[in-house]
């Protein structure tokens, strides 16, 4: 590779995770000035993981899950027991273990969360255009999956 295609790639790469790293820090800006008080992202990441799936989860796959450590999951679901928007219960299977599940409190967080951050949501799927977004997301998901490759 000729040294202009390297500079060139080099700043291609350099100017996309630029953008990804600005949009990040935008998106979760807005997301947490609507989300309601008391709520923290990674509240609403977990309470609306555990709602679309349904299913009980241990502490260990939901901080794979968010590729966060298990303390820091440990730390994220100790809150939720304490608001009330999950259940944490012994595996009756494996006692070392526990499982997760939302409560019905935090399936109403989540929905009043979600319903609160959606206006903001569909405003810049808007502006940015449906289209725009669609033909992203393919490319946004490739990023996520090699981005996560190797990581637990």
């Amino acid at each position: 590779m000729s040294d202009q295609a390297t500079l060139s790639t080099d700043s291609l790469s350099a100017t996309l995770f630029s953008e990804i790293l600005m949009a990040d820090q935008l998106a979760r800006g807005k997301i947490v000035k609507n989300l309601p008080k008391g709520m923290e992202i990674s509240h609403f990441s977990v309470l609306n993981h555990l709602s679309a799936n349904k299913l009980e989860r241990t502490p260990a796959q939901l901080a794979k899950t968010f590729h966060v450590t298990k303390g820091a999951m440990t730390n994220t679901l100790s809150k939720l027991e304490w608001a009330g928007h999950v259940h944490i219960r012994p595996d009756w299977d494996d006692a070392r273990r526990k499982l997760v599940s939302i409560s019905p409190a935090g399936r109403a967080a989540r929905d009043a969360a979600f319903s609160a951050i959606a206006p903001m949501m569909r405003e810049v799927v808007r502006d940015v255009g449906v289209e725009n977004i669609r033909a992203a997301l393919p490319v946004l998901r490739a990023l996520r999956e090699r981005l996560g490759e190797g990581m637990g």
